[in-house]
């Protein structure tokens, strides 16, 4: 399977913190991105959308060398756990700044707008306002302004951690739908092991700003012979 994004010998210091990455994430596939609280899943997740800039190293996403790239010009889309929505735009408006963020929309977006609504069961909700939606209807928005902007790579950040056990498998299910129609490279930090068996084609376990472990799934959550990682798959 082809490299869908690939961290060629990336170092990045952040404070006395230092991050060393180096790795090869398939394209077309979900991979996971684990590890203990503060090893810096998050900071690989950024340096991939271009929020935090490596030291050295390059970073490239189907072929093409980003590193320098502003987080706009990145083929990427982004769901992070609080969903990011604006509070004082109603749901189509929050969708449509996925498409345009100056809000220059044509019928066609706003018809675009309306079939990801309706993708993620939400049909009709373009004029409600975030504030009179639960937890796991605003990240279902969350999911339709990701749909919209029609990017190979979708990024999420522990998009399911807020919610309750029954939504979070809901979210799941959508997510894996999601994925099989549009083949898309997914990478998603995840604290839970049982995300990883339920979502992932691939995982990255991540300890202390290096990567112990890159393996297909099953292999992964089978591996004990690393003390952080069977910590982890035991909790």
């Amino acid at each position: 399977m082809a490299d869908g994004i690939v961290l060629k010998k990336v170092e990045l210091k952040l404070g006395t913190r230092e991050f060393r990455f180096d790795c090869a994430v398939p394209a077309g596939a979900v991979t996971a991105i684990t590890g203990p609280s503060g090893s810096g899943k998050s900071t690989f997740l950024n340096l991939v959308a271009g929020f935090e800039t490596p030291d050295r190293g390059h970073i490239l996403i189907a072929g093409e060398d980003v590193t320098g790239k502003h987080p706009s010009e990145r083929p990427v889309s982004l769901v992070f756990q609080d969903n990011n929505l604006f509070a004082h735009l109603d749901l189509a408006t929050n969708i449509g700044l996925g498409i345009n963020p100056s809000l220059k929309l044509s019928g066609n977006d706003r018809a675009a707008i309306s079939q990801a609504l309706e993708r993620v069961d939400l049909s009709g909700f373009e004029k409600r306002m975030p504030g009179t939606l639960s937890g796991g209807e605003r990240q279902r928005a969350a999911f339709a302004r990701a749909l919209v902007r029609k990017k190979p790579v979708l990024l999420m950040d522990e998009p399911f951690a807020a919610l309750d056990p029954g939504l979070r498998l809901s979210m799941a299910g959508l997510l894996i739908d999601l994925h099989r129609e549009t083949g898309n490279t997914v990478l998603i930090v995840t604290h839970d092991p049982n995300e990883v068996g339920r979502l992932a084609d691939h995982a990255i376990f991540i300890d202390r700003g290096q990567i112990l472990l890159q393996a297909p799934a099953e292999e992964f959550l089978a591996r004990r012979d690393i003390p952080a990682l069977a910590e982890f798959l035991s909790g």
